[in-house]
C-alpha cells in the first residue's frame, strides 16, 4: 500500500492476517524503504460481541477468553486469564476436571467445540463449519446470543420439571390410596391423574418460556471505532451524516428542533380523552403489578407450600389448602407491592439527579462542515437544554465548568479544559483534555475523550457524542460484568431450613398413619389423619413472616435515608463478613483540599511562619477569573488561605492562568512597596526555574543559593509528600518587571517550598472503619487510584492491613489460586479497572466471603453488580452506580451503611425467632401427634384444632416477633450472621418441640385420666389445644417480652384461643368443648412449666455462638 504523492508504504512484518490472533504488523517505510514505524492490524468487533460476554456471565459461573489482538479492550471481562487459542483444549478438560460442566463457542475449526460438553460453531462468511459441535449458528453472534441467554431460563425448567414430578407422584400415591369403588369408572377431566396433569403443565410453561425467547429481541448492536485515534475533522464528518440520516434528528441544514421520542408519546396521550387515559395508567400499573406477583411467586417456599395445599385438596381438606393457598398469594401480592414502591421511589431519585445537557443547534446558521477555520465557530452557536436520555450519536454538546459529562463524546474544541476523572479511573486529581488525537491510548489517558458520569472541572469545551447509554464505558463495564444471582435471598435460608425439616413432616405424617393403621383404622380414616398432620407441620407462614420482616426493615431504612432497591439483599447484609470501599467520593469527600507545607528542606507546620508564608504566596498564584476559581487545585489553595488573616498589602496587578503545556500559573502585583510575580506548579517545572531559596536560618534577606546538594533535598522532599498520597505543588517568588509579558518574567526564582494536596477523608468514615472491624466485617479498599496514594489513605482511616497493597497488574500476572488467595489477605487494591474490581468480588465470593461493595462512579458499577450486596452512594455522576445497586444511601454519609448492617443482622434474629416459633411450634404438634396415636389409636387432635393452633400460634405472634426493631442503642454485634441450620437454630428447635410437645401431651393425658375433666375424648383433645397454644405463647414472651407489640398479639392469641373454646357454636365447630376452672388450672400449669423448662433449657446446651454479644430488640 503505497501514499498518495509522498511515496510512502506499508509493509508486512510479521503475524497471519488481521483476523488470526496476533493481527497483521505492517512497517511503515518511507521512499528511501527506510522503516519509519510500525503498526498492528486486526479485525472490527463483532457488533454483539459485548452482548455475548455479557450473556455468558449470566449464564455461567466462569468465563474464559482466548487471547486475540482485535479483542483486547474485552479480554480482561473474562473470569481469569485469557488463554491461548492452541491451550483452549487444556483449559476445556481442566474445568471438567473441576466438576463444571463446559460449553465452547467458536468459529472455524476447533478440537475445544469436540472437547466441550456443548460445542457451539458459528458460521463466518467463507470458512468451513465444524461438525465436530453439537450445535451450528450464525452468521454472526446473535442465535449464540440466544443460546446463552436460554442457559438460566432452561435450568429453571429443569427444575420445576422435576419438582413437578415428585410432587405429583406423592398426590397420585394419596389418590390411588384414597381411592373407593372406582376402579372401572371412566375419569373425568376433573379426576385426572396428578402426574399426566404434572407432564402437561411442565411441558406448556416450557413452551412459553422457549416461545418467549424466541421471540425475544437482539440486543442493540455496539459499533465502537477508535474514536480517539481520529482527528476531530474526521470524527465530525463520520458522525455528522450518521446524526442526519437518524430518523429523529433535525433535516440536515434546518433549524427546526428536535422532538424526542417521549415528547412525541407524551403529545399522543394528552389527546386521549381523560377516562381513557385513566384506565390506561391503571392497566399499566396492573401489568407491572401481576410481573411483579410472578416474580414473588418464584420463591424458593412457592413448591412447598403448593404441594401442601395441594395435598390438602386430595385428602378433602379444603380450609386447609385455601389457608396455604391464601398465605401465598397474599405473601407474593405483598412482596410483588413492596418490589414497585422501591422501583418507584428509585425513579424518583434518579430523576431528582438526571444529568442534564446542552445541545447546540448545528442547524442556526453555522456550516455544518467546519472547513479550516476548526471548531472554534461552535462555542458561539445557539444552544437547546435537554438530558442525557435525549442525546444521540452525532449530537454536538457544549461543556463548561461545573457540568456532568451526559455521554461519551470526542472534543472537537477545547479551551483550559479539565476534567475530573474519578468516577471512572479513582483518581481525583483533574484530568487535562485537548483535541489533539490519541492513538494506541488506553481510556484513561484519551486526552481527547471525554466519557459520561465525570465532571468538568476548568474550562470549556465542544464535543461530539460518540455513544450514550449503554454503549457508553459506563454501561458497557456495569453490562459486561453481568449480575448477581438472587438465590441469596432470606426466602431462600428459609426455604434450605423447610427442606431440612421437610422428611421429619413427611415422616410423622407416615407415622401417623401407620400408627392409626396398626391400632385398627380404616385406611381413609389414617390417610386423612398422617395428610392432617404433614400439611399442619408445613410452615406456611416462613414467606409471610420472611416478606413483611423485610418490608419493615425496608421501611426503616428508607426513614433513615437508605433506598432499598431489592428486599432479598437485606438478607445477604445481615451475612456480610467483607465489605469493599471505593475510595474516591466513597471514603473520601472527592474534593482537594491542602494538607500539608513543607518548605525547601523540610516539613512546616501549617500554622507557622514560614507555612504561612507559602500558603499566602501560593495564593496568589491562584487566578480566579471574574470571581470564579476555575481549577480544583486553585480552589484548595483558596480555601485554605481564607483562614488567615486578610492580606492588605497585596495588589493584583496581571495573572497567568494555569496550562498543561505551561506547568504553572502565576499573577504580577505588589506586595507593599515590592513588585513580585507569585509562581505556583509542577515541582519539576517550577524548580528547574529557581537559583535562591529561602530559609529562616539564612541571614538578612532570608535567601541562599540553591546549590545541586539543595535541589536534591528538595527532591527528596517533594518524594516525601508524593509517597504519602499527595499531589505537589511548588511555590516561588522572583522580582517583577513593569515591560513585557509576564511568562518572560518567570525566571531567577527563589523557592519558598512545597504544599501538599490530597482528597481528604470524609468526617464519618474513620469511625465507620473503626465499628465495622470491631463488628467482625473485613473492611478493603478498591481503587483506580496511584498504590502510595490509596495506602496512605487507608492507613489514616484505620483499614486492616493498609501497608499490604496489591495493584491490578500485579492481579493478572496470578493464576487463578494464587488472585484468590492473596485478595483475602491485601487491604488496599489500587490502579484497578473495573474489570479488576469485579474479579476481586468474584474471588473474595469463591473464597466463601460474602461480599458488600460500595462505590459512587461509574467505575464501580459492574463490581456493585457482582457483588452480594451493591451498594450505591447518590450525588453528582453516580447514576450507573445506583442502577447497579440494591441499597442506595441518599446522603454520601458512610454511617449509614453501618445502620444498614444493623438492620440486616436485626433481621436475621427477628427472623430466626419467628422461624423457630413456627418450625420448633409445628415440630412439637408433630411430635405430641406421633405419641397421642400410638397411645390412643387416633390423632388425638383434628385437622380443624390443628388449623386453630396455627392461626393462633403462627401468624400474629410470630409475624410481631420478626417485625420487631432492633434497639437503635445496641452494638453492631461481634460476628456475621452465618445461617438458619446451625447448632443454634437446631437447638432452639429441639428445646421449643420438645416444651410444646410435652405441655400438650400432659394435658392429654390427664383429661383422659382423670375424674376431674370427664366428658371423654374431646375434652382431653381440647386440653391438648388449650396447653399447645399456652406453651407456644409463653414461649414466644420469652422471646420478645421487651416488645409491646408481642405482647399485644399473645394477649390477643389467649383471648381468640378462650373464644373459641369458651363460645358454645364456635367450641363446636373446631372439635371442642368448655371447660371448667380445674381444667384451665391444669392448662395453665402445664404450659407454664413447659415455658420454665425452655427458657432454662438454653443454659445447659452448648452454642455455637458463645461470647457473640445477644442482639436486643
Amino acid at each position: 500500500m503505497t501514499g498518495a504523492g509522498q511515496g510512502w508504504s506499508l509493509a508486512k512484518a510479521e503475524g497471519d492476517g488481521p483476523a488470526g490472533p496476533r493481527g497483521a504488523t505492517l512497517d511503515l517505510l518511507d521512499a528511501d524503504g527506510t522503516r519509519r514505524g510500525r503498526v498492528q492490524i486486526g479485525c472490527s468487533l463483532d457488533p454483539l460481541a459485548e452482548a455475548l460476554i455479557a450473556a455468558a456471565h449470566q449464564a455461567a459461573d466462569v468465563v474464559v477468553l482466548t487471547e486475540h489482538a482485535s479483542t483486547r479492550e474485552l479480554l480482561a471481562w473474562g473470569d481469569d486469564s485469557p488463554v491461548a487459542a492452541a491451550d483452549l483444549v487444556e483449559q476445556v478438560q481442566a474445568l471438567q476436571r473441576e466438576g463444571h460442566g463446559v460449553l465452547a463457542i467458536s468459529s472455524g475449526r476447533d478440537r475445544a467445540l469436540d472437547a466441550a460438553d456443548i460445542g457451539v460453531s458459528v458460521l463466518r462468511g467463507d470458512r468451513p463449519a465444524d461438525w465436530r459441535a453439537d450445535l451450528l449458528c450464525g452468521p454472526g453472534l446473535g442465535e449464540a446470543w440466544r443460546l446463552l441467554t436460554a442457559v438460566r431460563p432452561a435450568r429453571r425448567a429443569s427444575e420445576r420439571s422435576a419438582e413437578l414430578s415428585m410432587s405429583a407422584s406423592a398426590l397420585g400415591a394419596l389418590l390411588l390410596a384414597g381411592r373407593r369403588g372406582r376402579r372401572h369408572r371412566a375419569l373425568s377431566w376433573a379426576e385426572l391423574p396428578p402426574v399426566h396433569v404434572a407432564s402437561m403443565t411442565a411441558m406448556l410453561t416450557g413452551a412459553v418460556s422457549a416461545r418467549r425467547l424466541g421471540h425475544r429481541p437482539l440486543p442493540p448492536p455496539v459499533v465502537r471505532d477508535a474514536w480517539h485515534a481520529l482527528t476531530a475533522e474526521e470524527v465530525f464528518r463520520r458522525l455528522s451524516r450518521t446524526a442526519a440520516g437518524s430518523p429523529d434528528g433535525p433535516a440536515a441544514g434546518g433549524t427546526e428542533e428536535r422532538r424526542p421520542r417521549g415528547a412525541e408519546v407524551a403529545a399522543r396521550l394528552a389527546e386521549v380523552p381523560p377516562l381513557n387515559r385513566a384506565l390506561a395508567r391503571r392497566a399499566g400499573t396492573g401489568a407491572r403489578l401481576a410481573s411483579a406477583v410472578r416474580q414473588e411467586l418464584e420463591d424458593p417456599l412457592t413448591p412447598v407450600l403448593a404441594l401442601g395445599a395441594a395435598a390438602s385438596a386430595v385428602v378433602g381438606s379444603s380450609v386447609d389448602a385455601f389457608l396455604v393457598a391464601g398465605v401465598m398469594t397474599g405473601n407474593a401480592l405483598i412482596g410483588g407491592a413492596q418490589r414497585m414502591r422501591a422501583e418507584r421511589a428509585l425513579g424518583e431519585l434518579m430523576l431528582s439527579q438526571q444529568v442534564g445537557a446542552r445541545r447546540v443547534l448545528t442547524g442556526t446558521g453555522v456550516p455544518p462542515d467546519p472547513g479550516d477555520g476548526g471548531f472554534a465557530h461552535l462555542r458561539s452557536a445557539d444552544t437547546e437544554k435537554t438530558t442525557a436520555a435525549r442525546l444521540r450519536t452525532g449530537d454536538v454538546i457544549r461543556l463548561r465548568s461545573e457540568h456532568v459529562v451526559p455521554a461519551d463524546a470526542r472534543l472537537l474544541w477545547a479551551e483550559s479544559l479539565e476534567v475530573d476523572e474519578a468516577a471512572l479511573t479513582g483518581e481525583p486529581v483533574p484530568v487535562d483534555k485537548s483535541v489533539e488525537a490519541t492513538p494506541g491510548a488506553a481510556p484513561a489517558d484519551r486526552r481527547c475523550m471525554v466519557y459520561e458520569g465525570t465532571t468538568v472541572v476548568a474550562g470549556d469545551a465542544v464535543a461530539l457524542v460518540v455513544a450514550t447509554a449503554e454503549a457508553t464505558e459506563a454501561g458497557r463495564a456495569a453490562a459486561l460484568a453481568g449480575t448477581s444471582d438472587v438465590s441469596s435471598s432470606m426466602q431462600a435460608r428459609l426455604a434450605e431450613l423447610t427442606h431440612q425439616a421437610l422428611p421429619a413432616t413427611l415422616l410423622g405424617g407416615a407415622a401417623v398413619t401407620a400408627l392409626g393403621m396398626l391400632r385398627g383404622l380404616p385406611l381413609n380414616r389414617a390417610l386423612d389423619s398422617g395428610v392432617a398432620v404433614a400439611v399442619a407441620a408445613v410452615p406456611e407462614g416462613l414467606p409471610l413472616v420472611a416478606t413483611l420482616s423485610q418490608l419493615a426493615a425496608a421501611r426503616r431504612l428508607s426513614r433513615l435515608g437508605v433506598l432499598v432497591r431489592s428486599t432479598r439483599a437485606l438478607e445477604a447484609l445481615g451475612r456480610v463478613d467483607t465489605l469493599c470501599f471505593d475510595k474516591t467520593g466513597t471514603l473520601t469527600e472527592g474534593r482537594l483540599r491542602l494538607v500539608r507545607a513543607a518548605g525547601p528542606a523540610r516539613p512546616l507546620p501549617l500554622t507557622g511562619d514560614d507555612g504561612r508564608r507559602i500558603l499566602r504566596v501560593a495564593a496568589h498564584a491562584s487566578p480566579a477569573h471574574g470571581g470564579r476559581v476555575a481549577h480544583a487545585t486553585d480552589r484548595a489553595v483558596l480555601e485554605s488561605a481564607g483562614d488567615l488573616p486578610p492580606d492588605t498589602r497585596w495588589a493584583l496587578d496581571e495573572e497567568l492562568p494555569f496550562e498543561a503545556t505551561r506547568g504553572f500559573s502565576a499573577s504580577l502585583g505588589r506586595d507593599g512597596d515590592r513588585t513580585v510575580i507569585a509562581v505556583k506548579g509542577a515541582p519539576e517545572v517550577v524548580l528547574a526555574k529557581c537559583t535562591r531559596i529561602h530559609t529562616s536560618e539564612s541571614p538578612a534577606d532570608g535567601e541562599e543559593p540553591l546549590t545541586p546538594a539543595r535541589r536534591r533535598a528538595a527532591a527528596a522532599i517533594v518524594k516525601r509528600l508524593a509517597g504519602e498520597g499527595l499531589r505537589v505543588l511548588a511555590v516561588a517568588e522572583g522580582p517583577g518587571r513593569d515591560r513585557g509579558e509576564i511568562a518572560d518574567h518567570i525566571e531567577d526564582l527563589t523557592l519558598l517550598g512545597f504544599v501538599g494536596i490530597a482528597d481528604t477523608p470524609r468526617p464519618t468514615a474513620e469511625d465507620a472503619v473503626r465499628r465495622l472491624v470491631d463488628a467482625g466485617v473485613r473492611t478493603t479498599m478498591i481503587t483506580g487510584d496511584h498504590p502510595a496514594t490509596a495506602a496512605a489513605v487507608a492507613a489514616d482511616l484505620g483499614i486492616p492491613d493498609a501497608d499490604h497493597v496489591l495493584t491490578g497488574t500485579e492481579l493478572d500476572a496470578m493464576s487463578a489460586g494464587e488472585r484468590r488467595r492473596a485478595v483475602q489477605r491485601a487491604g488496599v487494591f489500587a490502579r484497578v479497572s473495573p474489570a479488576q474490581k469485579v474479579r476481586i468480588v468474584r474471588d473474595l465470593r469463591k473464597a466463601g466471603r460474602v461480599v458488600a461493595m460500595t462505590g459512587d462512579g461509574v467505575n464501580d458499577a459492574a463490581a456493585i453488580a457482582r457483588a452480594d450486596v451493591g451498594i450505591a452512594v447518590a450525588g453528582r455522576g453516580s447514576g450507573a452506580a445506583r442502577t447497579a445497586a440494591d441499597l442506595v444511601l441518599t446522603a454520601p454519609d458512610n454511617a449509614l451503611i453501618l445502620d444498614a448492617l444493623r438492620e440486616g443482622r436485626a433481621l436475621w434474629n427477628s427472623v430466626r425467632d419467628a422461624a423457630a416459633i413456627l418450625v420448633g411450634g409445628n415440630a412439637g404438634e408433630v411430635s405430641f401427634t406421633i405419641l397421642g396415636t400410638a397411645l390412643s389409636g387416633d390423632a388425638p387432635l383434628s385437622t380443624r384444632q390443628l388449623l386453630v393452633v396455627n392461626m393462633l400460634t403462627d401468624m400474629l405472634p410470630a409475624l410481631a416477633v420478626a417485625l420487631t426493631p432492633a434497639d437503635d442503642a445496641a452494638p453492631l454485634g461481634g460476628a456475621p450472621v452465618r445461617g438458619f441450620t446451625g447448632q443454634d437454630m437446631r437447638s432452639a428447635l429441639a428445646v421449643r418441640g420438645t416444651a410444646t410437645a410435652a405441655a400438650a401431651l400432659i394435658s392429654w393425658q390427664i383429661g383422659r385420666l382423670t375424674s376431674l375433666v370427664p366428658g371423654g375424648r374431646r375434652r382431653a383433645s381440647t386440653m391438648a389445644l388449650a396447653a399447645l397454644v399456652g406453651a407456644q405463647l409463653g414461649q414466644t414472651l420469652i422471646t420478645g417480652r421487651r416488645s409491646p407489640l408481642v405482647i399485644a398479639t399473645c394477649v390477643i392469641s389467649v383471648a381468640a384461643l378462650f373464644a373459641v373454646v369458651e363460645t358454645p357454636g364456635l367450641s363446636r365447630f373446631f372439635g371442642c368443648t368448655p371447660l371448667g376452672p380445674g381444667a384451665w388450672a391444669i392448662v395453665t400449669a402445664s404450659a407454664a412449666a413447659a415455658t420454665a423448662g425452655a427458657a432454662i433449657a438454653p443454659r445447659f446446651l452448648p452454642s455455637a455462638q458463645e461470647g457473640r454479644p445477644p442482639y436486643t430488640r
